[in-house]
């Protein structure tokens, strides 16, 4: 893997591509700068190395269009504060502004262009419009991995135009390795638990991982497929109903592979999709009529913890209850404990995807585990065995 870490960047430009598509508050300040946190070892290299630095993002979806809600000078202080440094700005990201800024800075220095997805070429994957882009500087760095499943100017397109400078960043090597370590080189026994609402967003996972893994937990309310298909009634709870004998494929696949496959056995169940209402804790191959299962079951958390403190690599998507929730976030924060748990006895622990993520940044769990994605799609991209083109850019 060729990394910023192979080259010497003295009196050269760099333009790294990064993710700052954070999420702001009404006054359009940052309120969660993870992704630029995230990426300050990289800039920290080069600038150390005697280099410059260009940043490059999208904000948002402009959709080719100028928009002042979506100008990276709302979130230019942020950037400043975080990577400890004085960062300029150009309000645009190719043309005559940008290319004389570009020409002016000096070793040491940051700038960071104006938004890319002002214009359309961008998402379009637009040659000339990479090729502009490539003229700002001496190297490329690719430190977005949040964007590297998508075949972007920036992320794919632009490569080319660096045949022997062109790396990634140090956060893009750390997610490539964390996702390698989960389906090639890590410690076993490997426990992958798959939660959230539908088995057909996961099937692609479901099939790849299988060869690299010992066990699957299934949680959450994709669970409840697979319990009706095993013949078990599930009440008023979540199923896809034309996917019944796609999960019991699964199941058959999963055995021949030798995979141990882990099912919820008991469930909290409600009435209705309310905080409020009255609970039961049932089995979950008998809720009754009218009932929805919304959380997993004290022994389902117990037998779950069991297999999860007996793994040596955990990689965890999707929670196993509607944990937004307060009456119905118990399994998902057992299901986190167990996960520290394992982390704090040396297994290695990936969490990634949206939901999950959330949960262990809103509960605390973030330094308890190994690693946590920045990346939503491009992780799942990369589990379900696809090569990314922001990846397949620099590797080719």
């Amino acid at each position: 893997m060729k990394t910023i870490n192979d080259f010497n960047f003295k009196d050269k430009k760099a333009l790294v591509r990064v993710d700052f598509n954070v999420p702001q508050d009404d006054q359009l300040k940052v309120t969660d700068n993870t992704r630029i946190v995230a990426v300050k070892s990289t800039v920290d290299k080069i600038l150390d190395d005697g280099g410059a630095v260009i940043l490059m993002t999208h904000l948002g979806r402009p959709k080719g269009e100028i928009k002042d809600e979506f100008s990276l000078k709302h979130i230019l202080d942020e950037v400043s504060h975080v990577l400890g440094r004085e960062v300029k700005f150009v309000n645009d990201c190719v043309g005559e502004d940008a290319e004389k800024a570009a020409s002016e800075l000096k070793s040491g220095e940051i700038l960071l262009l104006e938004n890319l997805r002002f214009h359309k070429e961008e998402e379009k994957g637009d040659e000339s419009f990479a090729k502009q882009l490539s003229g700002l500087a001496d190297a490329y760095v690719n430190d977005a991995f949040g964007t590297a499943h998508r075949a972007h100017a920036s992320t794919a397109v632009i490569a080319q135009f660096f045949n022997s400078t062109k790396f990634f960043g140090l956060l893009m090597a750390q997610e490539l390795k964390a996702i390698d370590r989960v389906l090639k080189s890590g410690e076993r026994p490997v426990t992958a638990i798959l939660g959230g609402s539908k088995v057909s967003t996961k099937i692609t996972i479901i099939e790849n991982i299988l060869p690299a893994i010992d066990n699957l937990i299934i949680g959450g309310g994709m669970a409840f497929t697979f319990i009706k298909a095993l013949g078990g009634k599930i009440g008023n709870s979540l199923v896809e109903e034309d996917k019944l004998s796609l999960a019991i494929e699964i199941l058959n696949k999963a055995k021949q592979h030798n995979v141990k496959v882990y099912l919820p056995s008991d469930t909290i169940i409600a009435e209705s999709f309310n905080n409020e209402v009255e609970r039961k804790e049932v089995d979950i191959y008998s809720i009754p009529e009218g009932w929805m299962g919304l959380d997993a079951g004290s022994k389902s958390r117990d037998k779950f913890n069991d297999v999860i403190l007996n793994s040596r690599t955990i990689l965890w998507n999707g929670p196993i209850g509607v944990f937004e929730m307060s009456n119905f976030a118990a399994g998902t924060i057992a299901l986190g404990n167990s996960i520290a748990e394992a982390t704090k006895q040396r297994a290695f622990s990936l969490v990634g995807g949206g939901d999950s993520v959330a949960f262990v940044k809103q509960f605390g769990y973030s330094d308890k585990v190994s690693y946590v994605s920045t990346g939503g799609g491009a992780m799942l991209e990369s589990l379900e065995g696809l090569e990314l083109p922001g990846v397949a850019a620099i590797n080719n």
